[in-house]
């Protein structure tokens, strides 16, 4: 049981310290993640769940609202538009400190997934209508991993119209879905563009998580998922070829046919 626990401890020193010092933009190679010194790096990190994209079962709301456009008008409900306005302000700007990400670093984690809502960013009415305070959350965020040695993941973690009918993609029925609107998915390979370009020269960006959890049904070969995770990863190269590209399968990232 001794040596056990003494080896255990080994491993674990030894993925420790493979991670300290890691130098420049990660990559692919074969099957593994590297640095731009070909040093295996791998991530252990924290989702910053609950502050871009409000999920019910992390806030404790899901008894009576689950998504985040039904946490919202409960919210409204109660304290009226103006307010709520202003109560969204100091949420985003309160929800993650610089104290956090120094601790998650002192903690031993290397590297931070963002969960964006693509509300926070953009607009459903406009191709080209992009919200400035958004992407500089981001940036704060960002300038806060590079002080403190963390890669930052962006993960699209709501999806225009919602990529599942899941509460966790801020799905609303009332609406199409990503799945069902043309322009849902064009708005979304102009947001990741627009990500990529703003980003592509950011070393202390570990890279981009497409779509979160896709669930909907697509077909045996979820040829819709496929022909616009190509659309996206194509809009992204034409401005960034540093960063590595995460995609997810279908029904909650298990189906990859």
């Amino acid at each position: 049981m001794k040596l056990s626990r003494i080896l255990i401890l080994v491993l674990f020193l030894i993925t420790i310290l493979s991670n300290l010092n890691a130098e420049g933009f990660l990559r692919v190679s074969g099957t593994s993640i590297v640095d731009e010194t070909n040093n295996n790096f791998y991530l252990r990190g924290i989702g910053l769940g609950g502050w871009l994209v409000q999920e019910g079962y992390m806030l404790k709301t899901s008894g009576f609202a689950n998504a985040e456009h039904e946490i919202r008008e409960k919210i409204q409900d109660l304290i009226g538009e103006q307010r709520t306005e202003e109560f969204y302000k100091k949420y985003w700007e309160n929800y993650v400190r610089e104290i956090d990400i120094k601790n998650i670093a002192e903690w031993g984690f290397n590297s931070i997934r963002l969960p964006m809502h693509y509300n926070k960013l953009t607009d459903l009415s406009n191709l080209d209508i992009y919200y400035e305070e958004g992407f500089q959350q981001i940036d704060s965020l960002l300038a806060w991993c590079e002080k403190y040695e963390l890669y930052l993941i962006l993960d699209l973690h709501a999806a225009p119209g919602g990529q599942s009918d899941e509460p966790i993609s801020d799905y609303n029925p009332d609406y199409p879905s990503l799945w069902e609107s043309e322009i849902n998915k064009e708005i979304t390979v102009k947001l990741w563009r627009k990500l990529a370009e703003r980003y592509a020269d950011k070393e202390w960006i570990g890279g981009y998580d497409l779509i979160n959890e896709p669930k909907w049904e697509l077909g045996d070969d979820n040829a819709p998922l496929r022909e616009l995770y190509i659309e996206i990863t194509n809009a992204i190269r034409e401005v960034d070829t540093n960063h590595i590209v995460f995609i997810e399968g279908n029904w909650f990232a298990t189906e990859f046919t």
